[in-house]
C-alpha cells in the first residue's frame, strides 16, 4: 500500500494533524489539527478503489465532519460569549455546561464510543488490515488526548459522571455486539468499543493509567494484525481454511486471549491497572458494568480460541512442523512475559 510516493505523503500529514491538535490548547487550532488528519486518512482508506473501502471512507468522513461541526459550534459558541478561543477561558462560562457537553459529544463521536458507536463495525468492515490498524489506534490518539485535557481543565462532577455512563455503555456495547459477528474485521470492531470504554474510564483516576492501557492496547493491536494480515484472515468461520502454518494458528489464539485480558497475558495488566484504582465506593457500580462488558467480549474470543483449537489439534495429528519463529515468535514472547514483568514491577512498587 506505501509504495506509492503520495501515500508516505498522506501518512506525514496524517502524523503531523494529530500531533498538532494534542500539542494545541486553541480551539481553532485544535480543529485545524483534526482536519489534517481526517485530510491525510482518507485517501489511505480508499486506496484500493473497491466498492467496500469507498463506502467505509464515506461514511467515515460524514461522522467525522458531523463531529468536527459539534466541535466548532460549542468553540464558536465560547468564544461568543468570552471572547477566546483558549480552553482556559471557558472556566467562567454562564453556559459552560451545554458547551462542554457539544465538545464531549463530538470528541466521543470521532472515537466512536456508546452513544456514537453505531458507524464503527460498519465502516471497519470494508477496510484493508492497515487501514483497520490506523482506524483502531492512531485516530484514537488525538480525540482520547483532548478528552483527558477536558477533564484535567475542568474537574466538575457532572462531566465525571457522564464519561463514567459513556464508558460503561461502550463496554457492554461492545460485549453485546461482538457476540453475533461471524467477521473478524466486526468483531474487532466491537472490541475497539468495549476497550475504549475502558481506556476514556481510566481517566477518571489518573492520565497515567489511560497511558498505560492505550499503550498495551496499541502494542497488542499491532501484533494482532500483523498476524491476521500475514494470514489473510477474512470470515470467523472460514479462518481453518486461511491458516497454513499450527505457530500462526497459536500466535493468533495468544493474541486474541491477550486482548481479552486473560491472565497471565499482557492485556490482563491494563485491566488490573484501571480495577486496583479504583478505590471510591461510588466507582465500583461502574467498574462491575466494565467487567460485565468484558465476560461478554470474553465469550467471542473464547470461540475463535475453540476454533483454533480444533485446527492445532489437527495439524498437530498430521505432524506438521513450526515455522515462522522471527517476528511472531518475538510478538508471542512479549505477550507471555510481559504480563508477568509488569505485575511484578507492580507488586515491587506496592512492597
Amino acid at each position: 500500500m506505501l509504495n506509492m510516493p503520495l501515500n508516505y505523503l498522506f501518512l506525514v500529514m496524517m502524523i503531523f494533524g494529530t500531533i498538532f491538535s494534542i500539542s494545541s490548547v486553541h480551539w481553532l487550532s485544535i480543529w485545524v489539527g483534526l482536519e489534517l488528519n481526517l485530510i491525510g486518512f482518507l485517501p489511505i482508506l480508499v486506496y484500493g478503489k473497491n466498492i467496500g473501502e469507498s463506502e467505509a471512507g464515506t461514511k467515515y468522513f460524514i461522522v467525522q465532519a458531523m463531529g468536527s461541526s459539534f466541535l466548532m459550534f460549542s468553540s464558536l459558541v465560547l468564544f461568543s460569549y468570552t471572547f477566546s478561543w483558549e480552553i482556559l477561558g471557558m472556566l467562567d462560562f454562564e453556559y459552560f455546561l451545554w458547551s462542554m457537553l457539544f465538545l464531549m459529544m463530538g470528541l466521543f463521536m470521532k472515537i466512536g464510543m456508546f452513544p456514537f458507536h453505531f458507524w464503527f463495525p460498519g465502516v471497519m468492515s470494508g477496510l484493508s488490515w492497515l487501514s483497520c490498524l490506523l482506524l483502531i489506534t492512531w485516530q484514537k490518539v488525538a480525540p482520547v488526548f483532548l478528552v483527558s485535557m477536558l477533564m484535567e481543565t475542568v474537574g466538575v462532577i457532572w462531566l465525571l459522571l457522564m464519561v463514567c455512563i459513556m464508558s460503561c455503555g461502550s463496554a457492554v456495547v461492545g460485549g453485546f455486539g461482538g457476540m453475533n459477528q461471524s467477521q473478524v474485521r466486526s468483531l474487532l470492531a466491537y472490541s475497539s468499543i468495549g476497550h475504549m470504554g475502558w481506556i476514556v474510564f481510566s481517566l477518571c483516576q489518573s492520565c497515567y493509567n489511560m497511558k498505560v492501557y492505550f499503550l498495551i492496547y496499541v502494542f497488542i493491536s499491532l501484533c494482532l494484525f500483523i498476524v491476521l494480515w500475514y494470514s489473510n484472515a477474512t470470515l470467523m468461520i472460514s479462518l481453518n481454511n486461511f491458516i497454513k502454518c499450527l505457530f500462526i494458528d497459536f500466535s493468533i489464539i495468544l493474541m486474541f486471549l491477550s486482548l481479552s485480558g486473560l491472565p497471565p497475558l499482557l492485556g490482563f495488566v491494563a485491566k488490573w491497572n484501571v480495577f486496583v484504582s479504583t478505590s471510591n465506593f461510588y466507582m465500583c457500580g461502574f467498574i462491575l458494568l466494565l467487567i460485565l462488558g468484558s465476560i461478554m467480549s470474553l465469550f467471542y474470543y473464547l470461540s475463535l480460541f475453540f476454533i483454533f483449537f480444533v485446527n492445532i489439534y489437527s495439524k498437530i495429528i498430521g505432524k506438521e512442523i513450526f515455522m515462522n519463529f522471527n517476528l511472531i515468535s518475538l510478538v508471542l514472547l512479549i505477550n507471555l512475559l510481559g504480563g508477568f514483568i509488569m505485575l511484578m514491577f507492580d507488586f515491587y512498587d506496592f512492597i
